[in-house]
Formats: C-alpha cells, structure tokens, sequence
C-alpha cells in the first residue's frame, strides 16, 4: 500500500512546522512525521537569528551573517537571502497568529528565566525585552510570583534585574480559585497554571488580585503562565491589568513554546497538512540513489510515499543524531555525519564551555540535500538544527536556522 504525497516531511519542530506551512499554503499535498513532543516546548518566547560570534554579542545579525564561515547553514541558504527570508518569516508566524516584535537588522535583549538578557530577533508579543544588554526599559518594577509556583527562581531574577539597575519589589500572590485543583507540589508548573486558568473567570480573578497588589507601579512583570493555546488570554489579561504588564519567561516547558508549537500545529493541519503524531519514521526504502519511500513504527505495513522528502529530525538532545559505540550517526538514511569517530574528542574539560559535540550535525551539498556516502540525494532535503556547521548554544542561532533553512528549502522544492 503507497500513500503519495507532494512532500514528507521527517520531524515536527520548528523546522519541519515551517516548510511544512510554506508548502501547504501553495496547495501541494504535505505530510509530517513527528515522533514526540517539539522542542519549542522549551522556548521561553523568543527567536534568535544570530547572537554570538567568536564569543562577542551581535548588535546587528545580518551585518554578521556575511562573514560566517562557508559551512554555516545561512552561506548554504546564501547570505544575501536572509533579510527577505526573516521577513518571511517574521509573516509566516503572523499568519498562524504568533505575533511577534523586533527586527533582523538588530537585535534585541530577550530576559531569561534566570533574569539576564540574551540577545534576540523575535520576542512574542507581551513578554519583557530591553532594547540594550546593559540596562532595562525601566527603573522600578514589580515583580509579581504566585505562592507555591515552582517555575520561577525568585532570588535570581530579583538580583540579576537589580543588577542591571532596576529596583525590584516582589510580590506574592494569592489566587484561590488556580490552586484548588492542585493535588501535588508538581501541580503547580506554568502549563499546569495556564490550562487551570483558561480563558474565564479565574483570568479575571487572577487580573483583580494583580490590580489589589499593584498600585501606582511604573511596570508590573508575571511569569509567563497565561495563554497554553492561543494569545487571547495574554491580551486579555494586559487589557485587564491597569499597570503596564510584560511576561517573563519560567523554567521549560514553557507556556510560550507550548503555544508556538500548538498554533503552527493547527495551522499546517488547517492548511490541509497531514500530521502524523506520535508515530516515528524506521525505515527507508531507495531506488536509483533516491528516497523511494518511508515505513513508519506505527504503519510498517504501509510505504509514505513522496516526490520531496525533508529530514527535521533535530540534533543530539532530539535523537536525530544518535551516539553509538561506532561513533556518531544518523540514524534513519545513514547521511554523512560530521562529528569525529574517537570518543575523546567529543567533549572536553570545562562543563559551560563550547563542547565539540555540540557542533556535530548532518553534511549536505550546497543546496541543502542530505549527502551519503560523499553523494547527495537530490530528492532529499535537511533542515533545521540536525545542520552541521554551527552550535545553536554558542551562537544564539538555532530557531533562526529552523526557520532560514526551512523556508529556503520549501522555495526550491516550489521552484
């Protein structure tokens, strides 16, 4: 049994939500594979085009994306594309309804769950930015934690703000009506919190205690519990609190990276999309160098097959690149890897350093096509942060590869 279609894609992060949605917009029959949960449920609401270089910040990223080395995933996708590509991207995300500020001619400051600031291209709508690493937007600030909330290490977050000459005063807040279902201390996490809080009434009695707590404050900051699906209640909530309200990122899984991977999901299925969840793509058959079809765990007696086949399976953390007694592989075409065969030169000494094995990822051609055996398959494609040439950690550019990559090849696959 064949089911045909246009393009599969393998993977259902960022990536693979992308091209899948810049495909499916243009009528051609797509389908993705996803094995898990995405690991956007780690994002704390923000988007990095390119942070980092050679351990400086970057102010100005495109400026900086013309001198990367020729193995970086933007020099595949072509330096000069990547201006009209963030703007497209910036659009695609507006269209499923994630709206976003900022800007790939210069970056601004996200505030991480720790309270220090990293920098960032796109910022969710509502959550707390600066427009410089030094110092924030305001001189005085509330800081607002729900008693019991365990995603929000309070004493980190009030010294790192007070060090960059903002003076803080913390509240705790009380809201009975989001504790009563709580059974357990693990009950009380941000997803948890969201999904207990809706859209209803207890948003409103949650916006009246923050309105009793917080009078006459220049800015008020909330852990990012609100709006596990979709933005309304996020707005609403701003709407309803008096004060200036901005969110500030808790420890994953995160309500904003919830509800990204949520609303591309629901787009792309929107858009006619085929989303197979749950299930993982095992075997792969070929024909003349090329993919001929996929067998997946859940339907081995069933062959996927496509014209265009695009691998999103994600880097190590996500097992698209998995580590053997061999060395390092890919596991489901056998795609050249570069990353080193001896153990010893994986990592090195220094836990927060630049470790090697965080460069480690997938050789293609020029073009993005995935290369085996030193050839490449010219009906296969890779994107996303299974790429080599890069370290998503160190250089503050993996959602902006996801996305880059992603979107230069759906163009080509359309083209």
């Amino acid at each position: 049994m064949t089911t045909p279609f246009n393009t599969l894609i393998i993977g259902g992060g960022l990536s693979g939500l992308t091209c899948g949605i810049a495909l499916a917009k243009t009528g051609r029959k797509v389908a993705i594979v996803s094995s898990s949960t995405s690991s956007l449920q780690l994002n704390g609401g923000a988007m990095e085009l390119l942070g980092c270089v050679e351990g400086k910040e970057v102010t100005h990223p495109l400026e900086a994306i013309a001198s990367l080395p020729a193995e970086h995933p933007y020099q595949k996708v072509g330096a000069e594309h990547c201006g009209t590509l963030a703007i497209e991207a910036k659009q695609l995300l507006a269209d499923t309804g994630i709206y976003t500020t900022g800007s790939a001619e210069q970056n601004h400051w996200r505030i991480t769950p720790l309270g220090v600031t990293k920098p960032a291209w796109l910022s969710l709508r509502g959550m707390a930015t600066s427009d410089a690493p030094e110092r924030l937007p305001w001189k005085r600030a509330t800081l607002l934690n729900l008693r019991g909330f365990i995603d929000f290490p309070i004493q980190f977050i009030v010294h790192n703000l007070s060090q960059l000459g903002c003076e803080v005063t913390v509240r705790d807040i009380f809201v009975e009506s989001l504790c009563q279902p709580r059974r357990n201390a693990s009950e009380m996490r941000a997803a948890n919190l969201a999904r207990t809080m809706g859209t209803g009434s207890k948003l409103r009695q949650l916006a009246e205690t923050i309105n009793q707590s917080t009078t006459g404050n220049e800015v008020v900051l909330l852990p990012a519990i609100a709006g596990l699906e979709d933005d309304y209640p996020v707005t609403l909530l701003r709407r309803l609190v008096k004060a200036p309200l901005h969110f500030l990122a808790t420890m994953p899984p995160s309500v904003p990276g919830t509800r990204m991977a949520t609303m591309l999901r629901h787009y792309f299925k929107m858009l006619g999309g085929t989303y197979l969840a749950g299930d993982t793509a095992n075997q792969v058959e070929m024909a003349d160098g090329r993919v001929a079809g996929i067998r997946t765990a859940k339907s081995p007696a069933s062959t996927l097959v496509a014209e265009h086949y695009v691998l999103a399976t994600g880097s190590l953390m996500s097992q698209g690149l998995v580590a053997t007694v061999d060395g390092i592989v890919e596991p489901l075409f056998q795609l050249d890897v570069d990353a080193p065969a001896e153990r010893e030169q994986w990592s090195h000494y220094g836990l927060m350093g630049d470790q090697p094995f965080m460069h480690f990822g997938v050789l293609t051609d020029a073009t993005l096509h995935g290369v085996k055996d030193g050839k490449a398959i010219d009906n296969l494609h890779v994107i996303g942060s299974i790429l080599a040439g890069h370290n998503p950690l160190t250089m503050g550019d993996g959602t902006g590869v996801d996305l880059l990559t992603a979107l230069a090849v759906a163009h080509e696959i359309i083209e």
